[in-house]
């Protein structure tokens, strides 16, 4: 194929309204906006089916299912593979693996969705995408995106985590500090003028968990 074939042609952002498509999977032909609406989701690329950190990452993902279903949330697998090779690809790890991919997985064959979401690095390869997590919002905004290298598998319980945390704080409006796991308490959003700073100080000073009047915890 022509190098050109998979020059990006979209670079996504966070709070972008995320692209839409139609395309081919596992679970048949998927409108995405209707496949996600109203729901968090996440799009994820890799490189390539039948390859060693890609089918530990389905594998992974696949047993996370149930988790991923109690929040609510669409997972969608893409490569730049055709619908056989995926077809096949999850079967042979239900074979070996009994481990089950319940969510659709995109044939991407002309990268289009992988251009949509800026998945093809040309300085790492121009015939497979890079190991790219999109997560969106239930409005139908870009909430966070991280890409991996071709040879470092991505850490599932670590996207669980980020997914708990997107949704206290589009839910709750407050922040989360580092290393913050669901049930812990969340950060208020600082002050923005010095009057609030000194209402905050006032209010708070003798909770414990006031810190400061621009670090201050709160339960959620």
């Amino acid at each position: 194929m022509d190098n050109d074939t998979f020059t990006p042609i979209n670079h996504i952002s966070l709070g972008d309204p995320a692209p839409d498509f139609v395309a081919t999977t596992t679970h048949g032909e998927i409108q995405f906006h209707d496949y996600i609406r109203n729901s968090w989701a996440i799009l994820f690329s890799h490189p390539a089916d039948f390859t060693p950190v890609c089918t530990t990452e389905f594998l992974g993902f696949a047993e996370k299912q149930e988790e991923f279903d109690k929040r609510g949330v669409k997972l969608i697998g893409l490569s730049i593979d055709s619908v056989y090779s995926h077809i096949a690809w999850i079967k042979a790890m239900k074979e070996h693996f009994d481990v089950e991919v319940k969510f659709p997985v995109i044939a991407d064959v002309g990268a289009e969705v992988a251009k949509k979401y800026s998945m093809i690095h040309p300085k790492i390869s121009t015939t497979q995408a890079v190991r790219t997590v999109v997560i969106i919002n239930p409005t139908g905004e870009v909430a966070f995106i991280v890409t991996y290298p071709m040879g470092v598998g991505r850490n599932i319980d670590e996207i669980i985590r980020i997914l708990d945390a997107l949704a206290v704080v589009y839910e709750k409006k407050v922040a989360t500090p580092a290393n913050w796991k669901a049930g812990e308490s969340a950060l208020m959003p600082p002050p923005n003028t010095s009057s609030d700073a000194e209402k905050r100080t006032a209010k708070y000073k003798d909770d414990p968990n006031y810190q400061d009047w621009y670090l201050c915890k709160t339960k959620i």
